[in-house]
């Protein structure tokens, strides 16, 4: 089980994971910006607060599961990871490279400290969904299961047809933590396909709902630990989050969604040679709000 930190050196945490997330991407030379940066908060509460879990035994039966349904995000999952202690920090460089255990998308043979392979979006809820029934119905036992999942993924069927079922077999095992954050690859949600009311559609299929800034490790925490004491329902926490937190060329942009620095060249954006000192001076520094003791 990973002790638990204090708010603040969770906060400071997380920043740190979006500096390694920066290295990462630069060294991989390819992968997904936004939303790892933006869901840093929401892992580093999951993983140093939330969730029963124990880094030197992945696999220890008790366990709560956590699905990453939005597989492409995995750079922030990683990073979380090695620094509660699955794997050493140094891992992280080897991301997308062949043989690391780090792939572009989960591979639980290569780490099995993951539940799942992820890539598919919409797949997740349905597999998160199938474990906490063989928990809670079959197996009788008391673990918990999370899933992570974007916003954008909500636009396929499949994903609504798990929180039918979810809703309709009372699964209060079950906790989806939804990365509200407004994009997808193609644009905006709301302009590409409309999730809202986003709010209601979850109440409806029986889900209880709950809404927090997704960058207030506290709030994030009390939500998960407000689900405990919900039962004969799921429970759905919609995570409002900035895509590309931290990093002020990329938040609320979702040219970033998919790409990383050193590889845009736009009229709007840093020179690309730029991207990646700019993103980590940003980082270290809190947007300027501290002094850097790089400069």
């Amino acid at each position: 089980m990973v002790k638990a930190h204090t708010e603040e050196e969770m906060q400071e945490l997380a920043n740190t994971v979006r500096q390694d997330i920066i290295e990462m991407l630069v060294e991989a030379g390819s992968g997904h910006s936004a939303g790892p940066l933006g869901m840093a908060d929401v892992f580093v509460a999951l993983y140093f607060s939330v969730l029963n879990h124990n880094p030197k035994d992945p696999l220890w039966k008790d366990r709560d599961r956590l699905i990453l349904s939005n597989g492409h995000i995995c750079p922030v999952r990683y990073a979380v990871m090695a620094r509660a202690g699955y794997f050493p920090v140094k891992e992280l460089k080897t991301l997308r490279k062949f043989g690391s255990i780090l792939q572009g998308h989960p591979e639980p043979k290569l780490l099995p400290a993951l539940e799942t392979t992820s890539g598919p979006l919409g797949s997740g809820l349905g597999q998160a969904s199938g474990m906490a029934y063989a928990f809670l119905k079959i197996d009788k036992t008391r673990q918990r299961v999370y899933c992570a999942m974007s916003d954008g993924e909500l636009q396929a069927g499949n994903t609504w047809e798990s929180a039918m079922f979810a809703g309709n077999n009372r699964l209060h095992n079950l906790v989806a933590i939804i990365d509200r954050n407004n994009i997808q690859i193609d644009g905006n949600t709301e302009d590409v396909m409309p999730l809202e009311p986003l709010r209601k559609k979850f109440e409806a299929f029986n889900w209880h709902v709950l809404e927090v800034d997704g960058h207030n490790i506290q709030q994030i925490i009390d939500a998960c630990n407000q689900a405990k004491a919900i039962q004969e329902r799921p429970t759905v926490i919609i995570a409002h989050t900035i895509p590309g937190k931290g990093v002020s060329y990329m938040e609320d942009d979702y040219k970033w969604h998919g790409n990383v620095p050193g590889k845009v060249t736009h009229p709007d954006e840093p020179a690309p040679e730029q991207q990646k000192a700019i993103a980590l001076k940003e980082l270290r520094t809190l947007g300027g709000k501290i002094r850097s003791e790089h400069e």
